[in-house]
C-alpha cells in the first residue's frame, strides 16, 4: 500500500516516492545502527516504528514530507530526502537520510534533495527553506554547501537544547 496522492519526483536516476508498508523494515534497521546517530538515533524497534509512522503522518497532516529515494528500476528504498516540519520546527526544512554507507558518494543525497528543493520553491511556494544539521555531521554540511547553502548563525534552533547547525538555500532569481 502507498500513500494515496503523494507526488513521485524523478531525477536522471532516482525515483523519490511516498514512503510504504514494505520500507518499514529498511528505516527501521537504519534507525538501529549508529549510522542514525545524526538524525534521532539509535532507536528501539519500537521507537523506530512510530518515527516510520511520523514519515507517514507527516504526509497526511501537510500534504507533503519525506520522500522515500530509490534508483530507477528498482523499489529498494537507499533512503529518505525530502520536506519537513514538524510541531515546533521554526522553519521549513529540506533534508536527507541515506541507510547504506554504500550509497554515499555517488551523488545519490545531492540529486534526490536538488529535486526536493526545486519543488518546494516552485510547487510547495515555500518563502524559505533550511537545513537543519547536527553539530559533528560532516558529510551533511558538505552536502549542504555543494547544495549552495550557507550557514545562517542568526537562524533561530529547532531544538535548542541540541543546537546544531542552520543552512539556508538560497531562493532562485526570478520566484515570486
Amino acid at each position: 500500500m502507498t500513500l494515496i496522492q503523494t507526488p513521485v519526483l524523478e531525477t536522471e536516476r532516482l525515483i523519490l516516492r511516498g514512503p510504504k508498508a514494505s520500507d518499514a523494515d529498511t528505516f527501521m534497521g537504519f534507525y538501529a545502527t549508529e549510522r542514525s546517530q545524526f538524525t534521532g538515533g539509535p532507536m528501539t524497534p519500537r521507537q523506530a516504528w512510530n518515527f516510520f509512522g511520523t514519515e507517514i503522518g507527516h504526509w497526511a497532516i501537510h500534504g507533503f514530507g519525506m520522500f522515500v529515494v530509490t534508483r530507477k528500476g528498482s523499489d529498494a528504498a537507499l533512503g529518505i530526502v525530502g520536506h519537513w516540519y514538524p510541531w515546533g520546527w521554526p522553519e521549513k526544512e529540506v533534508g536527507w537520510v541515506l541507510f547504506d554507507a554504500a550509497s554515499e558518494g555517488q551523488g545519490i543525497a545531492f540529486e534526490a534533495a536538488q529535486a526536493c528543493i526545486d519543488h518546494a520553491w516552485q510547487v510547495l511556494n515555500w518563502p524559505t527553506i533550511v537545513s537543519y544539521i547536527a553539530h559533528g555531521n560532516d558529510a551533511s554540511v558538505a552536502l549542504a554547501k555543494r547544495l549552495g547553502a550557507t550557514l545562517d548563525e542568526h537562524a533561530q534552533q529547532p531544538k535548542p537544547e541540541t543546537p546544531g547547525y542552520v543552512y539556508r538555500h538560497p531562493r532562485p532569481e526570478g520566484l515570486a
